[in-house]
């Protein structure tokens, strides 16, 4: 779904590229309410271990391969303000490092893949959680679906896109049939690695997962008859052993997605996915422009003049993953900073 330079035209881009950058200041503003000093940490991993299974390539059909999105799980894990900030750093990374998704076209990518999938995805979630018992495997089974829908409707906006700035002249019918067809096909695999993560998560931490908030009814004790709300006051050990539990998912997460990318990568599909596939079946892709930055040391996740393809696959990965991480965790910690400097003072001591 990386839209290369030279697809869109010159004003459909520009027009996009606003509506990313006033997406993202938005989403900063939200972003401070939905993390805090347990979150925070969890949004730069979320990026990362999108980046990292971004590259793995699974086959949907003959010879068409599709790849995680991300928006939908971004969105339940962090909140979805948090989540397009996630996924736009991950677009961020994958454009300037490893010349995947044109430069002019990152407004398009930002708002199809970013804007566009988080807001579907998480408007899904929420309505079937509210109709759905307060189960876990509600929220799991609401994350399949929103995650699952999410992909064809960003095949949808890219087609939108297409038809008021496409480079060719593909009829829009043709362009619509195709890209929603293998779209459908590769958002099973969205929806169940979105749903496998979520339910990971919530089976060791719920807390930390942002969907599930509420899920479990306060406790409550019944005292002469009559039910009260017990005690919230969580005793410090406790309050310990859950920071080590989030520092040691958080350590687990990053492994996994360095394992992903430095490893596993390399047995991911080469097919192309599936914007590729319709765009040089259908003609699409006949003005594309090279990207300005293909000769970049990465570009193609690869390390220039390391002919070891493995080697050279692994070592972009992990550098990826390392950078996106460092960015992504720069990013939510300025915005949780900020949410901190904004919050309203307590009582002074003369006032208590």
């Amino acid at each position: 779904m990386h839209v290369p330079d030279g697809f869109i035209n010159a004003p459909v881009s520009a027009v996009t590229g606003v509506i990313a950058a006033g997406a993202i200041a938005v989403s900063l503003r939200g972003a401070r309410r939905e993390l805090d000093e347990r979150t925070a940490p969890l949004a730069g991993l979320v990026a990362a271990f999108i980046f990292s299974v971004q590259m793995l390539n699974f086959p949907v059909a003959a010879g068409t391969s599709g790849h995680l999105l991300g928006g939908a799980l971004a969105a339940i894990l962090v909140g979805p303000y948090t989540g397009v900030l996630c996924v736009s750093v991950v677009l961020l990374m994958q454009g300037i490092l490893f010349a995947d998704g044109g430069l002019t076209a990152l407004g398009v990518n930002i708002t199809d893949m970013a804007i566009v999938t988080t807001v579907v995805a998480y408007a899904v979630f929420r309505g079937l959680v509210k109709v759905l018992p307060r189960r876990r495997s509600s929220v799991t089974a609401a994350s399949f679906v929103a995650a699952l829908l999410s992909v064809p409707c960003a095949a949808l906006a890219f087609t939108a896109m297409y038809a008021l700035g496409g480079t060719t002249d593909v009829p829009v019918g043709k362009v619509l049939t195709a890209m929603v067809g293998v779209h459908v096909l590769i958002g099973i695999g969205e929806a169940a690695i979105t749903a496998l993560t979520v339910g990971a998560v919530i089976a060791v931490r719920p807390d930390l997962v942002y969907g599930a908030r509420g899920l479990t009814a306060p406790l409550k004790l019944r005292v002469g008859g009559e039910l009260i709300d017990a005690p919230a006051a969580e005793p410090v050990p406790a309050a310990a052993r859950s920071a080590r539990s989030a520092r040691r998912i958080w350590g687990i997460g990053l492994i996994t997605a360095l394992v992903l990318a430095g490893f596993v990568s390399f047995y991911a599909s080469a097919s192309p996915d599936g914007l590729e596939k319709v765009a040089h079946d259908k003609g699409i892709d006949a003005k594309e422009r090279p990207h300005r930055t293909g000769d970049s040391p990465l570009a193609g996740y690869g390390v220039k003049d390391i002919s070891d393809a493995r080697l050279s696959g692994g070592l972009a990965g992990l550098i990826g993953v390392g950078a996106t991480v460092v960015v992504g965790s720069g990013v939510f910690w300025a915005v949780r900073r900020r949410r901190t400097q904004a919050a309203p003072a307590g009582p002074s001591a003369e006032a208590v």
